[in-house]
């Protein structure tokens, strides 16, 4: 499935049918693109004592991660689709509780809710100092604003950033926004864990809204454009500094069902 341009392989583990053994490795040569399946990320649904489902989410390096907006809104329409919940659900994931509806192709999640945010504050990369904000919206992003969007060096730059001091030993999601008119923002994000620019982040998408709305204002809901080309929307409410009842909005697309053969694990 395709969150946006996020792509991930989504399994029923419901029955147990991955092996636990291996399984790192396992997800590192499903994602490798041109030799196996290729993805993101790899999300197996699992069975839940309390909500409609629970996921296990792992980017492509076989690495876990707490949160995926974009893996969240392409396993609530999986879900939905295969009868493992109806149209609206809830699923656990390591960040908690996440609630979603699926409006034919496209999904609303509340997303788990943001903290830690900080503006404004710099880092000495090898070119200089760097003016940066971060927030966690269930993995750690910052965000860099920028005037050339198309121009940034997002893979270098980006795994810079990622890889600095300053966020160890975790590391942190990178988010290049490019603010414009309208309340939409523009964005590219390198991401941990796959280690290059992905074509969107849901995540980050947020992050960046908040910021925004943090820093100028802009209402919601917030247009974020990511290079896929693709528009999600964050809602959100805000009190006193305090935001809530935040939601990500954006298409989920089946791309194809399969069944995975020896050759691809090779």
């Amino acid at each position: 499935m395709s969150g946006s341009g996020n792509d991930f392989i989504i399994i029923d583990n419901r029955n147990a049918v991955v092996e636990e053994e291996n399984l790192k490795d396992f997800i590192a040569k499903v994602c490798r693109r041109k030799m196996s399946v290729g993805a993101d990320g790899v999300i197996l649904v699992e069975n839940s004592d309390t909500v409609d489902f629970k996921w296990r989410f792992y980017n492509s390096d076989g690495s876990s991660a707490e949160m995926c907006g974009n893996g969240a809104r392409c396993v609530s329409r999986f879900a939905s689709l295969n009868g493992i919940a109806g149209t609206e659900m809830s699923f656990e994931t390591e960040a908690g509780i996440v609630s979603a509806q699926v409006i034919d192709e496209r999904v609303k999640i509340k997303t788990t809710l943001p903290v830690d945010l900080t503006l404004d504050y710099f880092i000495e990369l090898e070119s200089g100092p760097l003016s940066l904000c971060s927030v966690n919206t269930g993995v750690p992003h910052v965000t860099v604003e920028v005037e050339d969007i198309k121009g940034v060096d997002v893979e270098n730059l980006g795994r810079e950033i990622r890889f600095h001091n300053w966020f160890s030993p975790a590391g942190t999601n990178v988010n290049f926004i490019h603010p414009k008119k309208d309340r939409t923002i523009e964005i590219r994000t390198y991401e941990r864990g796959v280690e290059d620019e992905t074509l969107a982040c849901g995540t980050g998408a947020v992050a960046a809204a908040i910021v925004m709305a943090k820093k100028f204002r802009v209402p919601s809901p917030v247009n974020v454009m990511p290079k896929s080309g693709g528009t999600l929307l964050v809602y959100y409410q805000e009190k006193d500094g305090t935001f809530y009842d935040m939601y990500l909005e954006g298409d989920a697309r089946i791309i194809y069902r399969g069944e995975l053969c020896q050759e691809a694990l090779e």
